[in-house]
């Protein structure tokens, strides 16, 4: 398969220009990486599982979990995250592997993971027949009893940022969060190349139904930043040890209440084969 047939020519300049290395370490993405090892880590119940990251960008994740001990194996479309993995790879004791690939067509046999993370296909993939495609994938080589981990970004996340930074008064901003709330397809102005490339933005009635129509067993739907991140001093009190135990505590009361999945920017499904 050649390389440019893996994902769209708007998505790969815009992880070429971008920095998935540096997002999770600066603002938000500092608080999201936590995070999402923590709910990662809440599905793990054996030593030395097998991992497939899909999508797993430039490993940061699959580095903390080679690190526990797992076998791990990232696959992933963009050339740039693929060389910054093997470098991250090189210097552990237990390397995690890396091949250059994308979700509907995993290089791995029947039955052979524990679990299965997708970070990027389901938002990446517009069509639904390709994020189904991409499910069956990650059911097929997963263990019976084996969970698959989905993240999604929720229909209203650009809807959010934009009333609390303004956005929402460009006419563009506006329109492309009409079509996110209406469609869930999310496309970047051109007066905003700095937003994701193209999309898909989940409701989380959606997101359910994409999985247990391929007769998967719901496990729950977690908010990923959860509603902690309206506080309009979020960063400062994230770093405050009183006041962050407050906002964690607020986390877990709420995460997997779907009444306030949308104010959170993503979310994430877990599923049972």
């Amino acid at each position: 398969m050649k390389k440019e047939t893996l994902i769209s020519k708007e998505l790969e300049n815009f992880y070429n220009k971008a920095s998935e290395e540096t997002r999770l370490e600066k603002g938000m993405g500092i608080f999201e990486f936590e995070r999402i090892k923590e709910l990662i880590q809440l599905h793990i119940s054996k030593k030395h599982a097998t991992i497939i990251d899909v999508g797993g960008g430039t490993g940061k994740y699959s580095e903390w979990l080679a690190k526990k001990e797992h076998r791990v194996h990232l696959i992933e479309p963009v050339l740039k995250h693929i060389k910054l993995a093997e470098k991250r790879a090189k210097k552990l004791q237990n390397p995690f592997s890396i091949t250059i690939g994308e979700a509907k067509k995993l290089p791995f046999e029947d039955n052979t993971a524990d679990l299965v993370i997708l970070h990027g296909p389901l938002y990446h993939l517009q069509k639904r027949e390709d994020r189904i495609a991409a499910i069956l994938e990650a059911k097929r080589v997963l263990k019976k009893d084996g969970i698959i981990l989905g993240f999604a970004i929720n229909a209203t996340a650009s809807t959010v940022v934009g009333l609390m930074n303004g956005m929402i008064h460009a006419n563009s901003f506006f329109d492309m969060c009409k079509e996110e709330l209406t469609t869930g397809i999310h496309n970047a102005p051109n007066d905003f190349p700095f937003l994701l490339a193209d999309a898909f933005y989940h409701k989380p009635e959606g997101l359910k139904a994409e999985f247990l129509e391929q007769k998967l067993t719901f496990m729950n739907l977690f908010a990923v930043e959860g509603i902690i991140w309206l506080d309009n001093e979020y960063f400062a009190n994230m770093i405050d040890k009183q006041k962050s135990k407050t906002l964690k505590a607020l986390q877990n009361l709420t995460q997997n209440d779907e009444y306030l999945l949308p104010f959170s920017p993503h979310m994430m499904i877990a599923v049972k084969k």
